[in-house]
């Protein structure tokens, strides 16, 4: 039987800490479809909406705990399986999982103070463990309240009313105004926003530009009784765009709309040299070879030329390769470069996000979109870096055709 704690709360877990879902669930008529909705709940908050990696931790231990498997959330499982850990993780040195557990304690606790200060179903995850609560918050009596009496200014007369009412509403603009103001203010400003406030001052839009991939046809007048033929294949052009090409665009362009930023698209030949001398331009994935000028330049450059396909260092050789790239290019990884700098041939600031293969242009994307991601990737970054010129490599592993979270495998400011 349930007893009330002393703070108001049902325990719906069972006994202790360890879930209730892999047994008794019905007894205690509590359905994993509750805590589901209270989890979807929390992730439309303001503080888990732009927290992918709080998001993805928070739903693994929960699903795991609705499952019947809350005894193998352990930090390693925790690590391989949400953070794409290798096999040969060590906790001991990498302390990603304890820091995101604490982080999340951290936003559920603002939460429930805050949006979710009525909700019946809480999540929570007590300290030193990865096993998370479910708690029904039993309502409280709200006192009745006395009410008030409506005393009609009868003794006044409606031209004097009517002259109080027009002085009021430009107070009421202004202080509706300065609130406004106040609350953007206010807000705190993430890594994301430091990473591109200097692309994004100015009322400047940002051009966002992307290249149509080289795609082949079969001449449809050919005969199936002879071979094919080099002859046989025609160029498809300016009609087919990367997969990872078009979710770079969506997810910065969907960044720059949170931020109210103007922007504009571009896509293959529709972009020129002025075009990247009139303001702030970010160059995706396949554009790199269209502008290898401008890129080959920088330290960190992907040869597209080069066997095997790698990202080169000052133009030599690196081990950031792949070499077993198929023709179909669906590979176990990639490598990715971001780079962030005022270039001295446009006069402008110019970003440039490109992997070797689509994974990497939609991994180095995430990565610059995401606050976590890129808080982890410049943590230890040298004082000052969000006014520098810099370079990311980046590392992806791809699971089941989706990239992973990136790893920062090398950086460079200036």
């Amino acid at each position: 039987m349930l007893e009330l704690e002393p703070r108001g709360k049902t325990d719906l877990t069972g006994e202790g800490h360890t879930p209730g879902f892999a047994n008794g669930i019905n007894d205690h008529k509590v359905e994993p479809a509750e805590v589901r909705r209270a989890l979807d709940r929390v992730f439309e908050s303001q503080g888990f909406r732009t927290s992918r990696r709080s998001q993805d931790f928070l739903r693994y231990v929960v699903e795991r705990t609705l499952e019947g498997h809350a005894d193998s959330l352990k930090e390693r499982s925790i690590g391989i399986d949400v953070f794409g850990r290798s096999a040969t993780y060590d906790p001991s040195d990498d302390a990603t999982v304890r820091v995101k557990a604490g982080e999340v304690r951290k936003r559920l606790g603002h939460y429930y103070a805050t949006e979710g200060q009525h909700d019946e179903i809480r999540i929570e995850l007590p300290a030193g463990t990865y096993v998370p609560e479910f708690v029904r918050v039993e309502p409280q009596a709200s006192p009745v309240e006395s009410q008030p009496v409506a005393v009609a200014p009868a003794s006044l007369p409606a031209p004097y009313w009517q002259r109080r009412i027009f002085l009021l509403i430009p107070v009421c603009l202004a202080i509706v105004v300065a609130l406004v103001v106040w609350i953007k203010l206010r807000a705190p400003e993430t890594v994301v926003d430091q990473f591109w406030a200097p692309v994004l001052r100015g009322s400047a839009p940002l051009l966002l530009s992307t290249a149509y991939v080289p795609v082949y046809g079969v001449d449809p007048k050919m005969t199936p009784e002879r071979p094919t033929r080099f002859e046989d294949f025609v160029p498809l052009n300016d009609q087919f765009v990367g997969g990872g090409d078009l979710m770079a665009v969506a997810r910065i362009s969907a960044m720059l709309n949170r931020t109210h930023h103007p922007y504009r698209v571009k896509i293959g030949s529709d972009v020129s040299f002025q075009d990247l001398r009139t303001g702030p331009t970010a160059l995706i994935g396949y554009s790199y070879t269209r502008w290898r000028e401008i890129s080959q330049q920088l330290r960190f450059f992907i040869d597209a030329e080069r066997r095997p396909r790698m990202v080169t260092d000052n133009g030599k050789a690196t081990e950031w390769a792949l070499p077993d790239l198929p023709a179909d290019r669906h590979t176990s990884e990639d490598y990715a470069i971001v780079t962030r700098v005022f270039h001295p041939d446009t006069q402008a600031m110019l970003v440039e996000v490109a992997g070797i293969t689509q994974y990497g242009t939609e991994a180095a994307a995430d990565l610059i979109t995401t606050p976590d991601y890129l808080a982890e990737a410049l943590h230890d970054a040298p004082p000052g870096w969000q006014n520098k010129n810099l370079q990311l490599v980046l590392h992806v592993r791809v699971i089941s055709g989706t990239p992973a979270s990136p790893k920062v495998v090398a950086k460079y400011f200036w």
